[in-house]
């Protein structure tokens, strides 16, 4: 494309006679000149590299220098590619990461575009005066680039300085679909073949409204693949065009221009790995860093791919200052190699002897050549044994038809490896490993031969677990030996023999014993046993607990399970005697049935909530008729204490005899009379007919044992929290029927949130929900409940899942298998059927596991004002008892599309959607 160059003339008697007006670029002040870079339409298309000494740190920022793309232009948005690959090149720019690609385009933004897409933009002079006739209005700062499009024969004199294009300002009219195909044809040189079209009818249905001037620039534009059809095959002449369709436009354009970018450079590929991509281009290596934020597409298709499908010897184009790649596109995904095959013969330095039909052929090699297994693990050269058939994989890229890959066909495998056990069959005694470069091969064992260890300790076979990280060696292509190194969670199961506040010592059925390092805070579980503890479980030389351990990859124990005692249990048992001298306690069960065991200095004592290891002042105390709960194997009592309380669960109340029965830890029934008091959250003055039955309880017993004194109600509940006052770590929470509870103290409470990840009190927010814990009316833990808010992405009702696209752009998925509670307007619904992809949102577990899904409820209305006094939307009313006033919620979403707005950018008598929860605008959605 040719250029003409020298100054226009816009004045003089054979010219166009307009009043001038001047202006020196120099003369722009600062606060005007930041004013039209970051200020209304123009922040996208600004420059910011001839401005720089006027804005400063205020300029606007690439895709790249905001660190990735632009935060209004999400993954998988139908013109990512486009808009991500120009900011790469510096074509287009935004500011704030924000691009706004659904915001029309001016004219003079358009022609800034152009130019740098031409590269030319460098040819624009800021320094000199500037004259534009008076009625041909442009923005300041873009003069003098509509200068240089006009001499530059980017812009039609005659057509754009014409009286009826002048009725408005020139530079801030929205640039129009037909107006940019002219502008776009015109900078790929392309005005002859316009010409030629301009007297062709367009094929569209809106024809008769395309200006007869534009006909020919659409005709080439839509021949060459730039611009294309609206739904019912309009093409909307006038229609103006978007910053997201302006980057497409260009961006396709680009496969037509012969012109190279400073930052874009085109080859093949000849290595990827570690991070880094090496091109061969132009006769030369170059190597680029690839990060999180690096873009890879294809030149086949608009969505974005994985570094995963983009394979070595490949070409690409990268585009990336300082050679880290921003931006990877495949064009062409064919393998630019030839392949050989042979049998190798030896290795000297250098070179491979290969045995080919042909004779005895030489291939080089050098440090980067890579060579295989028959299970594409990497493998040293040396290890290749004579007489196995290889295959040799060339570049044909480069010229020198250098030997890239080298892999053994078939033959002997020697070798050690790191990796994974992916699978273990016993019968055909064979294994599959993953290995540390992804490949997956298998080998067999030999019995007698072959060494599995873990730890230094000699194991089994069928003790490897998949996923189990180990070290392996193959010789002969047969496994010698598997060493594990980081294994996986695994199972054992034995009986406590040996306990203490670190290890414990248990014997597994064949009668050997083992030692395991305790976790930091193991998970109990006894059956029948609410909330066990570490002092709960038995441990004994031969009557210890039966238990199943679970241990970590490093053999610590994380959790202990009861499967089994070898005890006997006695909740509030009745004294008949001690003696002193042989230290036989006799005593009789809830069922009269007299049992007799024996005191010792190892017996567990205590009374009144105080432990003793006096065999004298525990004996003192057992007198006839005290209750007492013990616990002991065959004749040795285990532990004696003084019974103070009972923790079980209220399975029945007579209301006629006045009693209740309690169901208590080793199944055992208690029936006592009504207790004096009742301590419950949530109920003052609480009396037992409140309680519901089968709840967990505590009962704790007055100074004679024979009534309960208070009957604690246990157990948690979900909770929303009303104020939170961090700095005396107290909080109060809305009670059923909306009343506020009295202050919680969460001083000594742990704090968790649903991953079981310690949290702060100041984390966390009234209106929030939380899972309480309570041990009557005193928290006993507390764990904050996860909340999602947006729009309903997919809803599977027959497999109980949905996904809900949050309002940060994150989509996140649900299983409701436990159950769902769906609110909408005030009805309940339990069936996931009841919500859609339209539905707003909020959704929330309860205390049970059930999804509580809230919808929220919407209006549409027409935009009138935003108060920002009190951040309320006004909108028009229809009649005089509308509500018009709505308060915003301090994170609402508003946006068009995919586009978030500020809600100062709704005009009057905008058409919008607003979402509601709890009376608070969430969402609007501008129409």
């Amino acid at each position: 494309m040719s250029h003409r160059e020298g100054n226009i003339e816009l004045s003089g008697p054979k010219r166009i006679k307009r009043t001038v007006q001047s202006y020196s670029v120099k003369a722009v002040s600062a606060v005007l000149a930041g004013a039209m870079v970051l200020g209304g339409a123009g922040t996208a298309f600004a420059d910011n590299s001839s401005t720089g000494a006027t804005v400063g740190a205020a300029a606007p920022q690439t895709a790249v220098q905001a660190g990735g793309i632009f935060s209004d232009v999400k993954t998988g948005f139908w013109a990512e590619k486009h808009i991500y690959k120009l900011a790469t090149q510096g074509i287009v720019v935004g500011n704030n990461g924000l691009f706004r690609p659904g915001d029309s385009v001016t004219q003079q933004e358009a022609v800034l575009m152009a130019l740098r897409f031409m590269k030319l933009q460098g040819n624009v002079n800021t320094s000199a005066d500037v004259a534009l006739p008076n009625d041909f209005l442009v923005t300041n700062y873009y003069k003098p680039y509509v200068i240089l499009a006009f001499q530059q024969g980017l812009l039609d004199k005659t057509t754009e300085m014409a009286a009826d294009n002048l009725k408005n300002s020139w530079g801030e009219r929205k640039a129009s679909r037909e107006w940019v195909a002219e502008l776009l044809i015109r900078a790929l040189g392309k005005g002859a073949s316009a010409s030629a079209a301009a007297g062709k009818p367009t094929g569209f249905a809106d024809d008769a409204k395309v200006s007869a001037n534009k006909r020919g620039y659409i005709n080439t534009a839509v021949e060459l693949g730039l611009a294309n059809g609206l739904t019912g095959n309009r093409f909307d002449p006038q229609g103006a065009v978007t910053r997201a369709q302006l980057a497409t436009f260009f961006s396709r354009a680009e496969a037509h221009n012969t012109l190279d970018y400073d930052n874009t450079f085109k080859g093949t590929i000849s290595s990827l790995k570690d991070g880094k991509l090496s091109l061969y281009s132009n006769g030369g290596a170059l190597e680029f860093t690839l990060n999180a934020n690096t873009a890879y597409f294809t030149s086949s298709s608009e969505n974005r791919i994985s570094l995963n499908e983009i394979q070595p010897y490949t070409k690409v184009t990268v585009i990336g200052a300082t050679y880290n790649a921003s931006y990877v596109e495949l064009t062409d995904p064919a393998l630019q190699v030839e392949q050989a095959e042979g049998v190798f013969t030896k290795l000297t330095p250098g070179i491979i002897w290969v045995d080919s039909a042909n004779g005895y052929d030489q291939y080089g090699y050098d440090a980067a050549t890579a060579f295989l297994d028959v299970n594409g693990a990497v493998i040293q050269p040396s290890s290749i044994t004579a007489g196995s058939k290889i295959t040799l994989l060339r570049e044909t890229f480069s010229g020198s038809r250098k030997v890239v890959k080298v892999q053994v066909t078939s033959g002997i495998v020697n070798k050690t490896a790191k990796g994974t056990v992916q699978s273990v069959d016993a019968a055909a005694k064979s294994i599959t490993f993953k290995n540390a470069d992804g490949t997956v091969e298998s080998f067999k064992w030999e019995d007698g031969t072959t060494l599995f260890s873990s730890q230094s300790t000699i194991i089994q076979p069928a003790e490897l677990k998949t996923g189990a990280a180990v070290s392996y060696t193959i010789k002969d292509n047969v496994i010698r030996s598997v060493e594990v190194t980081s294994g996986v969670e695994r199972i054992v199961k034995g009986f406590i023999y040996e306990l203490t506040d670190s290890t414990i010592v248990y014997q597994k059925s064949d009668g050997s014993r083992e030692v395991n390092l305790l976790a930091a805070t193991p998970a109990i579980v006894i059956p029948n046993v609410t909330s066990p503890v570490m002092t709960d479980l038995i441990a004994d030389k031969t009557g210890g607990d039966n238990v199943q351990l679970t241990l970590n990859s490093s053999d610590q124990v994380t959790k202990i399970e009861v499967l089994s005692r070898q005890i006997e249990q006695h909740t509030a048992a009745t004294v008949v005697d001690y003696n002193s001298k042989t230290q036989y306690l006799t005593f009789t069960d809830n069922n009269g049935k007299a049992h007799v065991v024996k005191l010792d200095e190892k017996t567990k004592m205590a009374y009144g909530g105080l432990i003793t290891t006096s065999l004298t002042t525990m004996g003192a105390r057992l007198t006839e008729n005290r209750k007492i709960d013990v616990t002991s194997i065959n004749e040795r009592a285990m532990s004696v204490e003084l019974t103070t309380k009972y923790t079980g669960t209220l399975t029945a109340i007579n209301t006629t005899s006045r009693t209740v029965v309690l169901k208590v830890g080793n199944g055992q029934l208690l029936t006592m009379s009504y207790p004096s008091s009742i301590d419950m959250f949530g109920k003052s003055g609480a009396a037992i007919t409140d309680v519901p039955l089968n709840v967990p309880v505590t009962a704790v017993l007055s100074n004679n044992q024979d009534t309960i004194s208070i009957l604690r109600v246990t157990g948690s509940t979900q909770l929303e929290i009303a104020t939170v006052n961090a700095n005396t770590n107290k909080m109060t929470v809305k009670l059923e029927g909306g009343s506020t509870s009295s202050e919680l103290n969460l001083l000594s409470v742990p704090l968790t949130n649903e991953a079981g990840q310690k949290i702060a009190l100041s984390e966390l927010r009234a209106g929030d929900f939380v899972n309480i814990a309570f041990d009557g009316s005193t928290p006993v833990s507390l764990q904050s409940v996860k909340q999602v808010a947006g729009q309903v992405s997919a809803v599977d009702a027959a497999a109980g899942t949905f996904s809900v696209k949050d309002y940060a752009g994150a989509s996140q998925s649900f299983n409701a298998s436990a159950g769902v509670r769906i609110m909408r307007d005030g009805v309940a619904s339990t069936a996931l059927s009841g919500i859609s992809t339209s539905d707003r949102v909020w959704v929330r577990k309860d205390a049970g596991g059930v999804m509580i899904i809230s919808v929220f409820s919407q209006l549409n209305r027409t935009f009138a004002r935003y108060e920002s006094a009190t951040n309320e939307v006004l909108t028009k009313r229809a009649t005089l008892n509308d509500n018009y006033k709505f308060v915003l919620a301090p994170n609402v979403y508003i946006h068009q599309g995919d586009t978030t707005l500020p809600v100062q950018s709704l005009k009057e008598n905008d058409n919008i959607i607003m979402y509601f929860n709890n009376d608070k605008v969430v969402e609007i959605v501008k129409q």
